[in-house]
């Protein structure tokens, strides 16, 4: 049987102290407003004005969307549906509220408090149609789809309107003020999953821009990853990541169109700031960002230097297909794993088409030349190190000389400096200008925390690191790395073991586990754990040298020969550097095989020299000898 309608001037109420209220446009519990997006809202007014009736998904989509509508039924009411259980605290596998009816739809099963106004009243329907006398009743249900059009204008409007009393009001003052945020990843609602890798990247975009305000902590992408299709309440988020603010929203891409809605949540009380949705044309994407990113900052009454602000505002437009290419290369480079084949050459190949289709693009050859770098780092693809590297250089230098502040560029420009010209000024004023430009840019500050270690000025170093995990603290490996850079044993097993605690299947967790014990002397534990990292990471070849090593220490000669075979092989293929089986040779006390293999590392550019020559437990033997003496000081490293 058909229930009553319910009509627009009071509330309905529900379970444990809920109250609807549809002309407020709002939900409460024991009377304290709860967050509830437009969507979600407008799909659990249509359920409860149905109440006990099945509401099947299709007709959830044409009543909240409409006919037609370009959309992925499955994200989106999944994840509307995941909202309002979030805020109802209710259990879908016992439900209280909404009952799931697999392959069908929901059904709300709740009691409801005598009902008494009418979901399709004509106040709102005079919003949605002026000129229309009122709707016949089964018409009248449109006021569902006027939610799903009006929602966004209506939460903007009261949003706004509580700004302009808050700065009115004499206790605006006492506001606590947001100093740090995180960006969750936006939801995909282009009814597309292969368009997944345009909501992430323009998630990245937006903690990109958010990044360079100087007075605003912002969470790295890495960590904010880790909440994608989280059920976790944002307040509990946010006290994970020691933010005072969260952003949250959706992005739709249908053809030439982008539209992105925000909204900005102060996420200790889940109190609700600030929304609003950018619609632009696809090649004014990047504009699109900086002003979402730029609206934020000014709720948030973040500072921008002179330079950054006439950056957002002169933001300039990007060839489309380029744009796309871009945003393609950068998920690959950023949101894949790229010590496996396949991913980095998928970046290079779209930076590589995004700078062809619009060589005026910066950060695509930027992008293109952080490619470089990795392919040559982790031995995939078809260049030499020093072709790779050639490559790099020249594509990040054209991206400075096209935009002088490309935070990305002169972090890349201080790898380079660093790790293969040796310079060692030139890459600490290279790291130096990229936080400049972008504050919270997680890369530039691991990378500088690490740059620290290796010079060996330890203060500096771990202050780095602590600044380093407060935009990304899932970035757990940085501080086993840096004791690793300064040689603190004792600290690097401390730090091993609590990071193998948390990411067991991390097999990089386990080489720097296992060189903390091989440095205090617990062999067989070093072993065990180099060999879980060489399987972990299908036979990575530094974990390798290292096992190799680790043999040759413990007097197993036919293992350590074995592996040293292996690593000249690859090392003639060029696809290791021969500063890797150079660390065997020097475990089995062959120090004139040693010494000249890593001269020849030193002549190749190796990476490996700049990043490990310093602190590398592996070449001890050697360091009393005047040639790696001679070395150390070539290098910049004998202070």
């Amino acid at each position: 049987m058909a229930t009553e309608p319910i009509r627009v001037h009071q509330v309905v109420k529900f379970g444990t102290g809920f109250e609807l209220n549809l002309k407020a446009y709002e939900l409460r519990r024991a009377g304290q407003a709860v967050k509830l997006e437009p969507t979600p809202f407008g799909i659990l007014a249509l359920l409860i004005e149905q109440r006990g009736d099945l509401v099947s998904r299709q007709e959830i989509v044409e009543r909240i969307w409409g006919k037609g509508v370009f959309l992925d039924t499955d994200n989106s009411i999944n994840g509307a549906i995941r909202k309002i259980r979030q805020v109802l605290e209710d259990d879908p596998e016992n439900p209280r509220f909404i009952q799931t009816i697999t392959g069908k739809g929901y059904r709300f099963i709740a009691p409801v408090a005598e009902p008494a106004f009418d979901l399709q009243g004509p106040q709102l329907i005079e919003l949605a149609h002026p000129q229309q006398a009122p709707p016949s009743r089964r018409k009248s249900r449109s006021w569902i789809k006027a939610i799903g059009v009006l929602g966004s204008v209506l939460v903007v409007a009261v949003t706004l309107a509580y700004w302009v009393l808050l700065k009115r009001s004499p206790e605006a003052g006492a506001t606590p003020a947001i100093h740090s945020i995180a960006v969750l990843p936006l939801d995909n609602l282009s009814g597309d999953p292969a368009q997944d890798y345009f909501a992430d990247a323009m998630t990245d975009e937006l903690i990109t821009n958010l990044a360079r305000f100087g007075s605003l902590r912002v969470t790295s992408r890495t960590t904010v990853t880790l909440y994608k299709h989280t059920r976790k309440s944002l307040p509990e988020i946010a006290r994970e990541l020691n933010v005072d603010g969260i952003v949250e929203g959706s992005v739709v891409r249908s053809g030439q169109r982008v539209r992105v809605t925000a909204q900005l949540i102060r996420a200790a009380a889940d109190q609700h700031l600030w929304a609003d949705t950018y619609e632009r044309d696809f090649s004014d994407a990047l504009k699109l960002q900086s002003d979402v990113a730029a609206t934020i900052a000014q709720q948030v009454r973040a500072q921008l230097s002179p330079e950054i602000k006439q950056q957002f505002m002169t933001s300039s437009s990007v060839d489309p297909e380029a744009y796309d290419a871009y945003l393609k290369g950068s998920y690959y480079l950023y949101n894949s794993p790229i010590t496996v084949p396949g991913p980095l050459s998928q970046a290079k190949k779209y930076f590589e088409e995004a700078v062809r289709r619009d060589p005026n693009f910066s950060r695509a050859y930027s992008g293109l030349a952080n490619a470089y770098i990795y392919l040559v780092w982790f031995g995939q693809g078809e260049l030499s190190a020093e072709q790779g590297f050639n490559l790099a250089k020249q594509a990040d230098r054209k991206a400075l000389e096209l935009d002088p502040n490309n935070f990305e560029a002169h972090e890349v420009l201080g790898v380079l400096n660093w790790r293969v010209d040796l310079n060692w000024s030139a890459a600490e004023r290279s790291f130096n200008q990229s936080l400049a430009l972008s504050p919270s840019y997680s890369c530039a500050h691991e990378d500088r925390a690490q740059f620290l270690a290796v010079l060996g000025r330890r203060a500096e170093a771990l202050a780095e690191v602590e600044k380093s995990n407060q935009v990304d603290p899932t970035a757990t490996w940085l501080e086993a790395t840096v004791y690793f850079q300064l040689r603190d044993w004792p600290r690097l097993v401390e730090s091993g073991l609590r990071e193998v605690a948390a990411n067991p299947n991390d097999w990089p967790a386990h080489a720097r586990l296992g060189a903390g014990f091989e440095a205090v002397g617990k062999l067989p534990e070093a072993i065990a754990e180099y060999q879980k990292a060489s399987d972990l990471s299908n036979g990575d070849l530094d974990t390798i040298a290292s096992l190799g090593h680790a043999y040759a220490a413990i007097g197993n000669r036919g293992q350590a020969q074995k592996i040293l075979q292996h690593l000249e092989r690859k090392s003639r293929e060029g696809k290791a550097s021969p500063y890797l089986p150079a660390t065997v040779y020097a475990g089995l006390g062959e120090k004139d095989k040693a010494l000249a293999l890593i001269e020849q590392a030193y002549r190749d550019k190796s990476l490996d020299v700049g990043w490990i020559l310093k602190s590398d437990l592996r070449t001890d033997n050697l360091r009393d000898d005047s040639r790696f003496q001679n070395l150390l000081r070539r290098t910049g490293l004998s202070q």
